[in-house]
């Protein structure tokens, strides 16, 4: 947001569906919802009937070894997406400046996810080169008990390194900073920048990250710790802020911390 504010052009771009953060029953709710809306504006409801039973005794007898159906998978990527969508709006980037690459690694319907392809490499590759960006901002999480995130920073950091080995001369000044989010913050010793936010800008974010209605009262994988994302998010960027006041600097309400990706 604070990039936007400043007149910078930024772009999401999405590497995953995020299917599996998806849990049963925010599906159940969302067929629920179409099926009263289309008896509601009397509209064909036939299908979407047979739909709604199919999808529900299919959850009836899942269970934690159970691959969802392809088409619970669509479910809850359009879930995912949809929000996504909702919380980018929300933070002022426009709808041609976002992308959904849907990288196959992940598109597996279970927790452990397929060895990463020549295709994920190359979707990240070709949306890194459509833009060329100044900045990019990528996920360094790598506690996340999924594995996703390591993954991802893999396969952009083999993206990247190809548009190097092919002397792509702009990437020189390319900055690559990577950010954490639900678990461990940098070290202090190792954080290159650090974004102060004030109390509005905390605000902003925690309603944008509210947008996620399905992550917003505890993940399908939340790890070790019982919190909600958005609460795990303030109190990492508060205690930064806090660390940063003890140093000697100035107090604020919260600081976002980044570490530079070299190569």
């Amino acid at each position: 947001m604070r990039l936007i504010d400043q007149g910078h052009e930024v772009s999401v771009g999405y590497m995953t569906n995020g299917s599996m953060a998806v849990h049963d029953e925010d599906v159940v709710n969302r067929l629920s919802f179409m099926r009263h809306f289309m008896k509601t504006f009397e509209l064909k409801e036939d299908k979407i009937e047979e739909f709604s039973v199919k999808i529900k005794s299919f959850f009836q007898s899942k269970d934690s070894s159970t691959i969802d159906l392809p088409e619970v998978v669509e479910i809850k990527s359009l879930i995912r997406k949809r929000e996504a969508q909702s919380a980018y709006r929300f933070c002022g980037v426009d709808d041609d400046n976002a992308y959904f690459l849907d990288l196959p690694f992940y598109k597996t319907g279970k927790a452990q996810k397929n060895p990463i392809s020549d295709e994920d490499i190359k979707r990240v590759k070709e949306l890194i080169l459509e833009i060329k960006p100044h900045q990019i901002f990528v996920a360094g999480d790598k506690a996340d008990p999924h594995g996703t995130h390591q993954k991802c920073l893999e396969i952009f950091r083999s993206a990247f390194q190809e548009l190097i080995d092919e002397n792509q001369k702009w990437v020189e000044d390319c900055w690559i900073w990577q950010y954490r989010g639900a678990w461990l913050e940098w070290p202090i010793d190792e954080i290159e920048m650090a974004v102060p936010l004030s109390p509005d800008e905390v605000a902003k974010k925690r309603s944008a990250i509210f947008k996620h209605e399905s992550q917003k009262n505890g993940g399908v994988f939340p790890g070790d710790d019982a919190r909600a994302f958005w609460e795990r998010a303030e109190d990492r960027n508060r205690k930064t802020a806090e660390l940063y006041n003890q140093l000697g600097l100035p107090e604020y309400q919260a600081a976002e911390a980044f570490k530079r990706l070299r190569f």
